[in-house]
C-alpha cells in the first residue's frame, strides 16, 4: 500500500513527500505520508487520483476529509494515513514535528 501511494504522489508531482513510520508510536496506522501540492486545486487532484488508484487496485475505499477546500486533505487508507497540504497550511500545522520522538527520530524523505 505504501509503495502504491508513494508512486502515485510522485507521478502526480506532489512536493516534499515525507514518510513517517508509526510502528511503536501509534496504533492508527503503520505509516504516515505527508505531501504538498502547489495549490488547492492540485491538493484536491492529488487526493482524488490517490483515492481512485487505491479503489481500483485494491478495492479499498479510503476515508477522505477536506477535499472540497483543498487546503489539507486527509486520506485514511488503513495501514497508511496520507496528509496532503498546501505549503502554507503545512508550514502552519507542522505535522511532521508532532511525530518526532524525544530521541530525535527524523521522518524519511522520499
Amino acid at each position: 500500500m505504501l509503495a502504491r501511494i508513494l508512486k502515485s504522489l510522485d507521478e502526480n508531482k506532489a512536493e516534499d513527500v515525507v514518510t513517517i513510520p508509526l510502528q511503536g508510536k501509534s496504533e492508527m496506522a503503520d505509516n504516515m505520508v505527508i505531501a504538498s501540492g502547489r495549490s488547492s486545486r492540485q491538493v484536491s487532484a492529488l487526493a482524488d487520483q490517490l483515492f481512485q488508484l487505491i479503489k481500483v487496485d485494491t478495492g479499498l475505499i479510503c476515508r477522505i476529509e477536506g477535499k472540497q477546500t483543498g487546503d489539507w486533505v486527509l486520506l485514511d487508507c488503513g495501514d497508511v494515513v496520507v496528509h496532503i497540504f498546501r505549503p502554507e497550511v503545512r508550514d502552519f500545522y507542522q505535522l511532521e514535528k508532532m511525530w518526532l520522538t524525544a530521541g530525535g527520530d527524523q521522518p524519511e524523505e522520499d
